[in-house]
């Protein structure tokens, strides 16, 4: 019983997104009430008026770059943190988790003067080195803790065959990873997909704009278009959604092994 009154605690807010999206143009009833007949309207505005089109593309570019940086760099990185039973190999673990600690808002500004240094102001790539950054040490935390699980038999084994530690690590190691590698792209496409304040800084006054600035242009000073940008949500939703159903089975399975290290 409590886990049915959970699910509908969360299904309510699900349901009004979804019915408010649907609404007649026009339409005076509440959030949770039905006014029928539903009608795509809305979406069909919401995605001409806001240019979805492009500002989504330009999100699926920016999270596939940012999770593809994340994911060969952090696994890279991890291997010998979590191999090597060194001093040094801790202490730098220990930083890496250090970035966790650390405020994003502390970096704003030389972030925003080495982007302009670099002439990368109103461009993807400045979104990609930043998301890259932003989530590099959890990213390393998952991966490092898992590595320490997994059993040297099969790195051994291929050590004996001739296989050098590149080598075994990118034919033997990365293949168990799956799991927690399933985790980290789920994770951090979420949360690459859903940044709002980078790309509006870095993006203000060009051409480019991601999927969370698109549906803020529906938010006037004085007037919201609230069937618009609730349409706009259920859209920008769909990509990020998918992704999840397609990866779900990896995220318990990757994010436990990961903590239970």
């Amino acid at each position: 019983m409590a886990l049915i009154v959970l699910a509908v605690g969360f299904l309510v807010p699900l349901f009004a997104l979804v019915n408010v999206a649907l609404k007649p143009p026009g339409s005076q009833t509440t959030a949770l009430e039905l006014d029928l007949p539903l009608t795509a309207q809305n979406l069909s505005d919401a995605w001409r008026q806001g240019a979805l089109g492009g500002a989504i593309a330009n999100s699926f570019i920016v999270a596939v770059l940012s999770v593809l940086g994340v994911v060969v760099i952090a696994a890279f990185a991890s291997y010998p943190l979590a191999r090597a039973a060194r001093c040094w190999s801790r202490m730098t673990f220990y930083g890496f988790l250090a970035g966790l600690l650390i405020p994003s808002q502390l970096g704003l500004l030389p972030l925003y003067t080495t982007m302009r240094d670099l002439g990368l102001l109103g461009t993807l790539w400045a979104l990609v080195l930043i998301n890259i950054g932003t989530q590099l040490p959890f990213s390393i935390f998952l991966y490092t803790t898992f590595l320490r699980e997994l059993p040297l038999d099969y790195e051994e084994a291929a050590l004996v065959d001739g296989c050098g530690p590149g080598h075994t690590f990118v034919s033997v190691v990365f293949p168990l990873l799956r799991a927690v590698t399933g985790t980290i792209v789920v994770l951090n496409s979420v949360g690459v997909w859903n940044e709002f304040f980078t790309p509006l800084l870095y993006l203000s006054g060009s051409g480019n704009t991601t999927a969370p600035v698109a549906i803020y242009n529906f938010v006037g000073q004085y007037v919201a278009q609230w069937p618009l940008v609730f349409a706009a949500l259920v859209i920008t939703a769909i990509p990020i959604l998918l992704l999840y159903f397609l990866l779900q089975k990896h995220i318990i399975k990757g994010f436990a092994g990961g903590l239970k290290g």
